[in-house]
């Protein structure tokens, strides 16, 4: 009995393995070199997919959806695990594979990097099915880390691009490189690592072999964000195949408070949990929040998200906005002619009115 809920994520694996050839593109914020993107990576081209991966150089978590950009061509210092050598450029192709890219920027760099310069420069400009993000080291759970979390932004900046997105992050958190996978473990099982990307895979599949699915996989504007808890297989069979549930990103969730350190006289973070974190406003009440599935046992939770961070119609809305007039006015003449006139300038006319922002 042993194998037998490895046995059933491969039976499963393989009936859901037909799915059609996707154009994928892959990032995370741990780095082009980490183990689970690269097993995540070796799955999907396994299925038949057609992968390109931009990643990070080196670690870039909790940059969030910052798109920060190298200022030189070449790199200051050796990559994570020394893979690429000080004095190489800043953009590149990892040695090992050559559909596997770095480059010197944050996860949403890398995103925009791949889209606007190495996908129509490389791969005769492509067009993108789906963007996936991780899986991450470390769990991205909740309100507060979505707007930290790397990989989370690197995803929704696909999203924000009009390509349906998921970002996968683990509770696994010990940075690994792709040669450390470990083929063999005590238990049995797979590493942690390529359980994570198989679970990955599977997820992927549902969407493409779903038969109310089509392309474009998700409606405009959505994205999945996806968290496994921590799986076991080191050391033990107790949580090697948790089941996906249906959540949503608050419920449970923790923000930030400083902590101060009498001793060195500095500070650090620590949880706080907040009625306002955890309030739900949109989406559906009745799903469970995905810090509480995940926190909860051997269960992995599925999150849909929106970019659209207007507040909902409503009683709520409607106070806030009566309470901003007369100052505030819902509409008025010269405002309506604004409008027409914005209506009617080109993308390029709207984009040349916004000067580049200073960081």
């Amino acid at each position: 009995m042993k194998f037998s809920m490895l046995s059933a994520a491969v039976a499963v694996s393989a009936f859901i393995g037909s799915s059609a050839a996707l154009n994928i593109l892959m990032g995370n914020d741990d780095g082009f070199a980490s183990a689970q993107l690269r097993e995540f990576y070796r799955l999907l081209k396994g299925e038949g997919h057609n992968i390109v991966v931009v990643a990070p150089v080196d670690n870039e978590s909790g940059q969030g959806g910052r798109s920060v950009f190298t200022n030189s061509k070449t790199l200051y210092y050796p990559s994570e695990f020394d893979i690429i050598p000080a004095g190489a450029p800043s953009l590149g192709r990892s040695p090992d594979e050559p559909d596997v890219w770095y480059y010197n920027g944050t996860p949403a760099a890398c995103t925009f990097v791949a889209l606007d310069y190495v996908i129509p420069n490389y791969y005769d400009n492509m067009t993108i099915d789906l963007y996936v993000g991780g899986p991450n080291f470390g769990s991205n759970l909740g309100s507060f880390l979505y707007t930290l979390s790397g990989t989370e932004g690197g995803t929704y900046a696909a999203v924000g691009r009009n390509i349906p997105a998921i970002a996968f992050s683990g509770a696994n958190s010990e940075q690994r490189s792709y040669t450390w996978i470990n083929q063999t473990t005590p238990s049995g099982y797979p590493d942690p690592a390529t359980i994570q990307a198989q679970l990955a895979v599977d997820l992927v599949n549902q969407l493409v072999n779903n038969p109310h699915g089509s392309k474009p996989l998700m409606p405009l504007g959505y994205g999945i964000n996806v968290n496994t808890p921590y799986i076991t297989s080191l050391t033990n069979d107790s949580c090697v195949a948790p089941p996906f549930i249906q959540t949503r990103i608050g419920g449970g969730g923790f923000t930030d408070k400083a902590v101060y350190n009498e001793t060195s006289g500095t500070f650090t973070y620590g949880n706080l949990l907040t009625a306002a974190i955890n309030r739900c406003i949109n989406g559906n009440c009745a799903l469970p929040g995905e810090t509480s599935v995940v926190d909860g046992g051997c269960y992995t939770s599925v999150s849909v998200f929106t970019i659209d961070y207007d507040a909902p119609l409503g009683r709520d809305q409607g106070k806030l906005r009566g309470m901003l007039t007369p100052l505030v006015k819902f509409e008025n003449p010269d405002a309506k002619m604004k409008i027409k006139a914005r209506e009617a300038w080109t993308a390029e006319q709207l984009e040349a009115r916004h000067p580049l922002r200073h960081e």
